[in-house]
């Protein structure tokens, strides 16, 4: 049901200015065995006239800072502290997306091909003074529950859900670990870009190739550090490369083991 009238394309652009960013809350579980632990992160739904692109606030003002600094000549390090990395880019009235993702020093460029099936059940609410129709579907080994309205005309949501005759408001499993609220709607009167920051090696793979890779980074996360050089620590303390790599192997591995309830559960198997 990805397939509407042409018509309905052309609304949503008549919607839109230069582009349309909706501006959702997403609250997690990350680890399954700590139910009280749920983290919140404000992400951002940008609609343009060819396509959309989906990121995180904080990790976009991150970006943008970085790549402001480095056009001065400055080497600013990130923040210490874990944001969601995953952009997501799907083109209107395809079944192809785009998801880019980081997994430790390399940026992955995932081609993937989803078609939603969804059902649409009898079933009304209401968010943000919109009135919206519940909907069911099946995703990355979740069953998923969506409330989308026909008053806006534009076939996208949160994350990689998409092929509803409205806008997705809110889209969440049926065991709530993952929850997706549309939260505000801001106009662009420029053209949306996302910053560029280029501090990474990109790799262009297939959907399936990327699910062999990312399996074997929990199994072994050292395979995509590299080689890294003897070096002294800040107090002149020496360290081989060998020490530094086991050092940060260590360090991922307990953020795997902490992140073992993620939005694909499927992918773990």
């Amino acid at each position: 049901m990805n397939k509407f009238p042409l018509i309905f394309l052309f609304l949503c652009l008549l919607y839109s200015s230069q582009s349309k960013q909706f501006v959702y809350e997403y609250k997690f579980i990350p680890d399954s065995t700590i139910a009280e632990n749920v983290i919140t992160e404000m992400m951002i739904l940008d609609i343009g006239k060819d396509r959309s692109e989906y990121f995180s606030f904080a990790q976009y003002n991150s970006d943008s800072t970085l790549l402001a600094d480095s056009k001065k000549g400055l080497m600013t390090m990130p923040p210490n502290k874990e944001m969601i990395y995953d952009r997501i880019i799907k083109t209107p009235n395809s079944n192809q997306i785009m998801h880019i993702k980081r997994l430790v020093y390399d940026r992955y460029n995932i081609k993937q091909e989803i078609n939603f099936k969804w059902e649409l059940i009898n079933e009304f609410s209401n968010i943000l003074d919109h009135k919206v129709q519940k909907a069911t579907s099946e995703f990355g080994g979740r069953k998923w529950i969506a409330w989308f309205s026909p008053d806006i005309p534009i076939q996208d949501g949160p994350y990689k859900f998409k092929d509803l005759p409205g806008l997705i408001f809110k889209v969440e499993d049926e065991k709530q670990n993952h929850i997706f609220e549309l939260k505000g709607i801001k106009n662009n009167e420029t053209a949306f870009i996302y910053p560029d920051v280029k501090n990474y090696r990109e790799v262009n793979v297939t959907f399936p190739q990327y699910v062999k890779v990312y399996q074997n980074y929990r199994k072994n996360p050292a395979n995509l550090i590299g080689r890294i050089p003897d070096q002294r620590n800040a107090d002149g303390k020496f360290r081989t490369g060998t020490e530094i790599i086991r050092e940060i192997e260590k360090n991922l591995l307990e953020r795997i083991r902490r992140d073992n309830n993620i939005i694909e559960i499927d992918l773990l198997k």
